[in-house]
Parts: C-alpha cells; structure tokens; sequence
C-alpha cells in the first residue's frame, strides 16, 4: 500500500483530450489528481471519497475534467477534454494516508504522491 504510479501523460493540441491514470491503493478513503506547472505552487485539480465515489472539483477544470476510480483496478482515473494551453503542468496522483487527515483540493505533504506524469498542451 501507498505506492502510487501515474501514466497517460503527453502532448496535445488545444481542444484535445487526454486520460491519466494512477495505479496503486492507500487503504484510505480519499484520492485525488493535483499539478504544478513551472514556477507555480501545487494545486489541486479533483478529488475522490474512494469508497463511494463522490467527487469535488476545481472550478478551472469543472465541467472539463472528470475524475472516477475502478476500485477492482485498484487504479484511479482523470478524463481530461477540453485542453486549454493552461491546463500545462506536471500531474501528480495522490491519497490519504490511513488515519490521516485529507484536505480538499489542496496538497499536503501527508499523503502519498506518485511520481507524477507531464502534460502538455500547446495552443
């Protein structure tokens, strides 16, 4: 448990579409997808309460980005259409560490990362 690895990263023009995926379990009940593009801070991009699938969303990316787990897969998932060139950044996987506190949105570093995967978009 808590080994987490991203895939799905790449390039793509704007309006494209993209899937990430993030293979791995924290035993915990909360995932979710964050990234950092140069020079910026981590932000958070969607969460997910692993066991009953609710979801919460960053505004920049809601009605665009779609966050969903195969629980049998063991590996969670972000649905990626409507690229904006903004939307560049590397994307990191992350959950809840078991007893661990999870902060909506917002990265901490409690939780298990992945390595991350970079996505490009260019105009």
């Amino acid at each position: 448990q808590g080994q987490l690895v991203e895939s799905g990263g790449g390039s793509v023009q704007a309006g494209g579409s993209l899937r990430l995926s993030c293979a791995g379990d924290t035993g915990s009940n909360y995932m979710g997808w964050f990234r950092q593009a140069p020079g910026k801070e981590r932000e958070g991009v969607a969460d997910i309460y692993v066991s009953v699938g609710t979801t919460y969303y960053a505004d920049s990316v809601k009605g665009r980005f779609t966050i969903s787990r195969d629980n049998a897969k063991n590996t969670m998932y972000l649905q990626m259409n409507s690229l904006k060139p903004e939307d560049t950044a590397m994307y990191y996987c992350a959950g809840q560490r078991r007893g661990g506190t999870w902060y909506y949105l917002k990265p901490h570093p409690s939780y298990y990362w992945g390595q991350g995967t970079q996505v490009t978009v260019s105009s």
